[in-house]
């Protein structure tokens, strides 16, 4: 397994500002700038968010600052809303562009995200019948240019729903960004979510989460810790990615940081030491 950092950690220095949880920073960042922050952190890989890129942003220069810093990547499209939860056909055009992209910076998995909070509409029913033709189409694109399809668990779904539609579109490439903490803002099990999720992980969301004020009903109940600090058992998420052969990139994301963590270059150092302690004891355990 990979450590790596989503780029989603940096989103306010991107003008992405939670209202009323978050400041924007006086100096904001570019893609450049991010990937150069990543290597300069110690990870092996970086996860890309789309949404960051810059009209000056092209595929080659992208590209040619991922293999001087050495890092494998994971690209990411969809943020916020991705395909509306099956009622917006039209951002499959844009998905097939970041598929090209992610393909010619080097990417093998592209994560997704189907939906979010925001789009889940009420009836299952109705949701799934209107992504499942959508998931088809990007499947078959994605085929064509060797590019496998990891929907996030993006608070869209319950973990069996999830399960489900990777297994109702049946193609190889599509497979899950299993996020460890999206589940428990849905309210459910997150161990016994990760445990259901891990047969279908193409990547993942490394991600901590605690209890902090009002209602848990509401995302802000419900922020980002460094990995460690929070409520995730990531020895039992290591453990079951690891018996499903799973390989790939663990990125860090921290969304809503929590006030009372530390500053966020704090969290992501103390988040990479345990990360890499969870996969070098994992390995351990398997060799003995």
């Amino acid at each position: 397994m990979i450590v790596g950092i989503d780029s989603y950690c940096f989103h306010r220095y991107f003008g992405e500002v939670y209202p009323g949880l978050e400041t924007e920073p006086a100096d904001p960042m570019n893609v450049p700038d991010m990937i150069d922050r990543v290597a300069d952190f110690g990870a092996d890989a970086v996860s890309i968010e789309s949404f960051m890129l810059g009209p000056q942003d092209t595929s080659n220069t992208i590209g040619r600052r991922i293999r001087d810093r050495e890092l494998d990547v994971l690209w990411a499209w969809g943020h916020p809303d991705g395909l509306g939860s099956g009622a917006n056909p039209q951002a499959l055009e844009d998905l097939y562009y970041h598929v090209d992209f992610a393909s010619e910076v080097g990417a093998t998995v592209m994560r997704i995200c189907a939906g979010g909070r925001r789009t889940r509409p009420a009836s299952w029913s109705e949701h799934k019948d209107a992504l499942l033709p959508l998931l088809v189409k990007a499947c078959a694109y994605a085929t064509d240019r060797g590019i496998t399809l990891a929907m996030e668990n993006h608070i869209d779904f319950t973990a069996a729903q999830a399960v489900e539609i990777v297994e109702a579109v049946g193609s190889s490439s599509l497979g899950l960004c299993l996020d460890t903490g999206n589940q428990l803002r849905m309210l459910e099990d997150p161990k016994a979510a990760i445990r259901s999720m891990a047969p279908y992980a193409k990547a993942c969301h490394f991600k901590d989460v605690t209890a902090y004020k009002g209602d848990p009903t509401t995302f802000g109940f419900w922020p980002s810790v460094a990995t460690g600090d929070g409520l995730i058992d990531f020895e039992d998420a290591l453990q079951a990615l690891s018996e499903n052969h799973f390989e790939g990139i663990l990125a860090l994301e921290i969304d809503y940081h929590h006030p009372d963590n530390g500053t966020l270059d704090e969290a992501i150092e103390r988040s990479l030491v345990k990360m890499r302690s969870l996969v070098e004891n994992l390995a351990d355990s398997a060799v003995a």
